[in-house]
């Protein structure tokens, strides 16, 4: 007979029926994995699993991406209802405690400077969200997300009402469309150095206001030992790494001293990855590109890519992949249905081992790392010499 498990985590919000976004959250922590595992497995091809990487229950994510909503004299910050109107989530507890500890300031600050709260119904107002993001050295940085550049001269009139708070950046965003997209094209920053440095395993990852990180940063720091893990065992000469963002997996792949080279869409991404190979001294290049666009065919192909794509997987890649010399691929999906996809568009490159990372506790969402190995006899045929290709750009 099974024994009934108390849930993980207590939530106000969740039992007053207020928020729902953890769908997960009455099952036991230990059956949510042993789920998610499961039909991860069932989506995949066979291959060698480690245990799944668990997270903390609570207080994981690093980042928070609050609606704002309300009116100025008594604003919301948290989701939007069905009818627009906003529902404050403050305390959420999936937030790591500095930017719980830092919701009041804001509630104050958007008061004090009188910016308007978005009313989506209406499209009217001018303060859609505030994204707040929280390094492991308790440091912090904060972007308001705004209709137009109205609000401006009172924003700064007020940041000194910011200054109890360990900010690095604060900058605004302007998104003068009413659709469901969360940021424009223009970033002002306002205040500090426009930088917040995410500690991961000894390395300081350079974030800038619109650069990508994963939310949960205890777990991403696991899911990149494990990568370098796989890539030390390779032991390959050179490595590519496609969609590198700030440099998380190439620069923990060069630490061990080989030669590596990254790409990135985003300019002020590989900017930033650039600062922390100086800064580690590490032999790694970077270079702003499109990584469906890499130079693969070519004989400077390199021994082992890495690949961490947006949620809609790497589409055309995959075939280019599965043509070129490379002999190894280490895969690192948020979206199990694309990572299938992909793997099915490269037969010649074998699944080897895998494993899943929880970085969204309570919900179905999960991080999933795959080492491929070029099968036996697929390269004949195929010539050049593996070393490390760069885009043509």
């Amino acid at each position: 007979m099974q024994i009934a498990e108390a849930r993980a985590l207590d939530c106000a919000y969740f039992d007053a029926n207020r928020c729902r976004s953890c769908t997960l959250l009455p099952t036991p922590y230990a059956l949510q994995l042993t789920e998610q595992q499961a039909r991860i497995e069932a989506l995949l091809p066979t291959m060698a699993w480690d245990a799944p990487h668990a997270s903390a229950v609570g207080g994981f994510r690093n980042k928070a991406k609050m609606v704002v909503a309300g009116t100025v004299a008594a604003p919301t910050l948290g989701i939007l209802a069905p009818d627009g109107s906003g529902i404050d989530l403050q305390a959420c507890p999936l937030h790591e405690q500095p930017l719980v500890a830092a919701m009041p300031t804001l509630e104050a600050f958007v008061r004090e400077a009188r910016i308007t709260p978005y009313d989506v119904p209406s499209r009217r107002g001018e303060l859609k969200h505030l994204i707040l993001t929280a390094s492991p050295d308790g440091e912090l940085a904060l972007r308001l997300v705004l209709r137009s550049s109205e609000a401006l001269p009172r924003i700064r009139k007020h940041l000194d009402l910011l200054a109890s708070l360990p900010f690095t950046s604060v900058s605004a965003n302007l998104q003068p469309e009413h659709k469901a997209v969360l940021e424009g094209e223009e970033e002002l920053l306002l205040a500090g150095s426009g930088v917040l440095v995410m500690r991961v395993n000894d390395i300081g990852l350079r974030l800038r206001p619109r650069s990508f990180f994963q939310t949960n940063t205890a777990v991403a720091a696991a899911l990149y030992r494990q990568a370098s893990g796989w890539i030390d065992e390779a032991d390959p000469e050179s490595v590519l790494d496609l969609y590198c963002g700030v440099g998380g997996f190439a620069l923990h792949a060069a630490r061990a001293g080989r030669r590596v080279a990254g790409v990135e869409v985003t300019a002020e991404a590989i900017d930033a990855a650039r600062e922390t190979a100086a800064e580690l001294r590490v032999d790694a290049s970077f270079a702003v590109g499109d990584a469906t666009g890499v130079d693969l065919e070519g004989a400077r192909a390199p021994e082992l890519v890495v690949v961490n794509p947006p949620r809609r997987g790497i589409g055309s890649l995959a075939a280019r992949l599965e043509a070129s010399a490379v002999e190894r691929l280490v895969y690192s999906s948020c979206n199990p249905a694309t990572l299938a996809r992909d793997l099915a568009a490269m037969p010649s490159l074998r699944p080897v081992r895998g494993r899943v990372f929880d970085m969204f506790p309570h919900t179905e969402h999960a991080e999933v790392l795959v080492e491929l190995a070029r099968r036996r006899g697929a390269l004949a045929g195929r010539t050049g010499t593996p070393g490390l290709a760069m885009p043509r750009l």
